[in-house]
């Protein structure tokens, strides 16, 4: 089972990330966090990284389900989408596969939001 699923698209990252948070708006989605990993690398350890961004996605209803029937899976929230350049003005958005990554908690209630979730992320990266 993969972690992720995937999109490559033929834009920037800039075009790629407004797409993303608008496809992720339409399915119930907002974006809370963003971080800007080629800029954080650079300031702290003056490193070079290819433009590279995790967005912070939640669905309110479904977060406020799940900490409702588990209450440290604010730990896991919210879910990561990233997008990143691939190089030849292309670019690839991602997100993390909610029931691969909350397999460790043992509760059944808590897979049912997590197939919610991932079907609302994958008809989201689907869709772009």
């Amino acid at each position: 089972m993969s972690y992720y699923f995937s999109k490559t698209l033929d834009c920037g990252l800039d075009e790629a990330e407004r797409r993303a948070t608008e496809s992720l708006k339409a399915a119930g989605f907002g974006v809370l966090t963003k971080i800007d990993i080629a800029e954080t690398l650079k300031a702290k350890i003056g490193a070079d990284f290819r433009p590279y961004r995790i967005l912070g996605a939640c669905n309110p209803k479904l977060a406020f389900e799940a900490l409702s029937v588990e209450d440290k899976i604010g730990l896991m929230l919210p879910c990561n989408v990233i997008v990143q350049e691939t190089g030849a003005g292309r670019s690839e958005v991602a997100a993390i596969d909610p029931v691969a990554s909350m397999m460790a908690v043992e509760n059944p209630k808590l897979r049912e939001a997590a197939s919610q979730v991932r079907d609302l992320l994958r008809k989201a990266v689907d869709a772009l």
